[in-house]
């Protein structure tokens, strides 16, 4: 496939709906010519952030690029990794920003002439790469709305989120094709199956016996020049699903302006420059990197598997192209913490590290500022799919005072609201609440619902008014979402996150909260992570709080019972935990697909509830 002057293969082989989940995650195949690695040392700052929208004004997000194209033509906007040579170093394919944007609008020409349009909802399964962020930004060009799905939460899950969006536009895969076929004749009954909305359909790589054309076929008899589609600040933009790992994934419809707010936040508060080098360990971070002028290095990784990722591979796409910035998971950089630091390692480039999906440990933090240079820092944006970012702290402001109160169960303090956001605290409750009043708002240093309101902050779930009920509170013209987190504000105006709302256990003698207990727990040397649980029904739950050992340590016999003892002494020696009586061990806790981080104490309480019987 032709993609700014290079030549794309991608692969075909393979059968069987479970290959799917692993081939999304893998990077595009190889190009046929080598293509230098780009040395960046020398790029400088380049064009300034577009102002912000007004209410009347059109407010494609995809604009942002053809403004990064003009300012930074030559620049390069994505690099991956092309193949290895017989020493195992990486070879690199890059394209420019004005490659980048010339391929989008031939993308975008040739999705027209296929049929897709503004509005049409298209569900996109191409893995990470340089095709999926060009057809992105064709996409967005076309005023059409990309739907995005977590392929890792498994082939059933996957499938309804597909029935619950109803697509009438499809771009995939082969394999995401044989998928679309087999579910109509594993299905046969079902009144609305999945796929049955799709009206166009396109084929990224080989298409096979089921009809459309390949994206290869569209962009070749294509225009380089297109007219972005002239979208509205609340036209629909993109839906983007939650990953589901505190119960069923949602669409959550995002509007133009509210990615261009996304874009705005993050480029102002953490500083990034047009011109700087990002290693996004998140996929869909890419997507911003574009949008502010980064160069985007796709790492040579699984993204469904972010826990298993090869630290040595990330660490040498960090000094190939002398990365700036980074976005993970913790369960990434944990794996290149420890590997750094074994080896003596310091990653100089690096003026920034994202860290999110997941509550962020101190010691992950002291770790990964070991391995940073002096001017450098750990982030840890704070928010939700539906409310991104709203909060952040940095590394330095947690170890410098904030880590002794969560190690004593204060909470994880995830630091000040940004600019333009509204963070409150609310009672908490499970119901639906319709409309704002400031009797709902909880006292400073009272644990209740965390909520937020601000530009970034969504308004919808796609086709679930209910799911939208229970998450948003209306004020006027004005949006607040529950994020479904609990937490409270400290004199200072920091927010500290004291677990999910769905994680509290209730007790006879009070409400319990998830991180304020676990962090006892964490202490212990022999404690991997920790997870507090509740057995039985709310009101009267029995609180169990199961560990997992360090690896390579699960104790037995004798080893057990003393393990067992040392954890239930400092469980006493603790208001928060002194009512726990029940330890459990666990080798390895089930966590989400989507960060590898997130323990799905669902399925614990489950498990413990079986032991305890």
């Amino acid at each position: 496939m032709a993609l700014g002057g290079q030549r794309i293969h991608t692969a075909t082989s393979g059968t069987g709906l479970c290959r799917l989940t692993k081939l999304a995650g893998q990077q595009l195949r190889r190009t046929e010519v080598e293509i230098k690695v780009t040395d960046t040392s020398h790029v400088g700052k380049g064009a300034a952030p577009p102002p912000a929208p007004r209410a009347t004004d059109s407010c494609n997000i995809a604009t942002r690029l053809l403004r990064m194209a003009a300012a930074l033509p030559d620049h390069p906007a994505v690099i991956t990794t092309r193949s290895r040579d017989k020493t195992g170093r990486a070879v690199y394919a890059s394209i420019t920003f004005a490659e980048l944007e010339a391929a989008s609008n031939r993308y975008a020409n040739g999705l027209a002439s296929a049929g897709f349009a503004r509005g049409m909802r298209t569900l996109v399964m191409v893995r990470p790469g340089l095709e999926f962020l060009a057809l992105m930004f064709a996409l967005f060009k076309l005023g059409a709305v990309p739907v995005l799905i977590d392929p890792g939460m498994g082939v059933r899950r996957l499938l309804e989120c597909i029935r619950s969006t109803a697509p009438q536009g499809f771009v995939g895969l082969p394999l995401a094709h044989v998928m679309r076929i087999a579910s109509r004749r594993l299905q046969p009954g079902r009144r609305r199956r999945p796929f049955d909305s799709i009206e166009c359909v396109v084929t990224v790589g080989r298409r096979w016996l089921w009809g459309g054309s390949t994206l290869e076929q569209l962009a070749a008899r294509s225009s380089t020049e297109f007219t972005p589609a002239q979208t509205s600040p609340d036209e629909t933009a993109a839906i983007l699903f939650t990953s589901g790992s505190t119960g069923l994934a949602k669409g959550v419809v995002y509007e133009h302006a509210m990615l261009d707010a996304q874009v705005r936040a993050i480029q102002s508060h953490y500083g990034i420059e047009p011109g700087e080098v990002d290693l996004p360990a998140f996929a869909p971070f890419a997507l911003f990197d574009a949008l502010m002028g980064m160069t985007s290095v796709i790492p040579d990784m699984d993204p469904t598997r972010p826990a298993r990722v090869d630290p040595e591979k990330i660490v040498e796409a960090i000094r190939d192209h002398k990365v700036t910035n980074t976005f993970g998971s913790p369960a990434v950089w944990k794996r290149v913490a420890a590997y750094c630091i074994d080896r003596g390692i310091i990653l100089p480039t690096l003026r920034r590290v994202l860290i999110a999906g997941a509550p962020v440990s101190w010691r992950l933090l002291d770790r990964m500022r070991r391995v940073l240079g002096p001017e450098a820092d750990v982030h840890t944006p704070y928010g939700a799919t539906e409310s991104l970012p709203v909060a952040s702290i940095s590394g330095g402001e947690v170890l410098d005072g904030c880590s002794d109160k969560a190690r004593t169960g204060r909470g994880t303090c995830v630091g000040k609201p940004l600019p333009g956001v509204d963070m409150r605290v609310i009672r908490i409750t499970d119901e639906p609440i319709a409309e704002w009043s400031d009797d709902l708002l909880v006292s400073v240093g009272e644990v209740g619902e965390i909520v937020v309101a601000g530009p970034m902050v969504t308004k919808e779930y796609y086709g679930l008014p209910a799911a939208t009920r229970l998450a948003k509170i209306s004020e006027g013209d004005r949006i607040w979402h529950r994020i479904g987190d609990l937490g409270y504000r400290d004199d200072a105006g920091r927010v500290w996150f004291c677990g999910r709302k769905a994680h509290r256990v209730v007790t006879e003698a009070g409400t319990m909260f998830s991180v304020q207990c676990e962090a006892i727990y964490n202490e212990h040397r022999g404690v991997f992570r920790s997870a507090l649980v509740g057995v039985g029904q709310p009101g009267r739950q029995t609180p169990v709080i199961v560990i997992e050992p360090e690896p390579g340590s699960f104790p037995a016999g004798k080893g057990r019972a003393g393990f067992s003892e040392q954890l239930m002494e400092m469980g006493r020696a603790s208001a928060l935990t002194r009512s726990i009586e029940h330890v459990l061990f666990h080798r390895s806790f089930p966590v989400d697909v989507r960060h590898n981080i997130k323990i799905d104490r669902e399925k614990l309480a489950a498990w413990a509830a079986g032991r305890l019987r």
